[in-house]
């Protein structure tokens, strides 16, 4: 029953340095025409969090905190996982389409190029979030026991991303409006999380709040949140928690069974 998952994570273990490699130089690639170079990859989010602290934090809110967290930090503690998932899910949909020319050419495990993605994304991610410790402190926030908890959402947000990302860049390859719509729907998506607002506010309905948390990218920001500042643990909501993992073996056994079933025809469709 689980043959495809169980053939798809051999081929990610079995291959681990070469996709090592191939995100190394992915991410030359991407930025040696630029005279910064790879310095685009904390100014770009920089000059972002700028721009939607200045805007949600001085301009809607007046500077306001989120309970007792000031919103600059609050906002910092969303936009770095954000950072990490908005492309992530846009680059390793994309990912197999746009290397058809090393599909077709070599007898290559095609499961391996979303994940390469998602680890040349993970430079940047592990250093602003290296950056966002160091300004907690800043901040009189120190770590507390509750950051043990840290690894798990981490764990729980590369599964998904992986599980996500095997389905994704499946359909991608077949159908290329899908693209064009993952890229609107992860527009939609960030102000549907809790990234720029808090939906647990006051002014927001039970019902509605009940329903954003459907969102599973809830789970794993504010999973991030309750790590940094010490709020709960991770198995407080075992109901929310079930949900999280049972959407992501489900996207994991649909997105390996079609990929394995598909994959030697993807030439072929395109």
């Amino acid at each position: 029953m689980f043959k495809s998952i169980r053939q798809v994570l051999a081929e990610q273990f079995q291959n681990k340095e070469l996709m090592l490699r191939m995100a190394v130089f992915d991410i030359k690639g991407m930025y040696q025409i630029h005279y910064l170079g790879t310095l685009w990859q904390f100014l770009n989010p920089a000059i972002q969090v700028a721009i939607y602290w200045t805007v949600f934090g001085l301009g809607m809110r007046g500077g306001q905190p989120v309970g007792d967290v000031p919103f600059f930090l609050w906002l910092l503690m969303g936009l770095i996982p954000w950072f990490f998932i908005s492309p992530s899910l846009t680059q390793s949909s994309n990912s197999i389409y746009q290397k058809v020319s090393l599909v077709s050419k070599m007898n290559f495990p095609v499961s391996l190029l979303p994940t390469v993605k998602l680890i040349s994304n993970s430079f940047q991610f592990i250093i602003l979030m290296v950056i966002l410790q160091i300004i907690l402190l800043l901040y009189g926030y120190k770590p507390s026991v509750y950051i043990l908890q840290l690894p798990y959402f981490i764990v729980a947000l590369y599964a998904f991303l992986f599980s996500f990302a095997i389905l994704s860049s499946t359909i991608a390859t077949l159908i290329r409006d899908y693209q064009m719509l993952l890229q609107s729907m992860i527009r939609m998506i960030l102000y549907l999380s809790p990234v720029l607002w808090d939906p647990n506010g006051d002014r927001v309905p039970e019902y509605l709040s009940n329903i954003l948390k459907l969102n599973p990218f809830y789970y794993i920001i504010e999973g991030f949140r309750s790590s940094m500042l010490g709020t709960s643990w991770f198995f407080e909501e075992p109901i929310y928690m079930l949900y999280f993992w049972s959407l992501t073996f489900a996207l994991l056994y649909l997105g390996t069974k079609v990929h394995v079933k598909l994959r030697n025809n993807f030439v072929d469709y395109l």
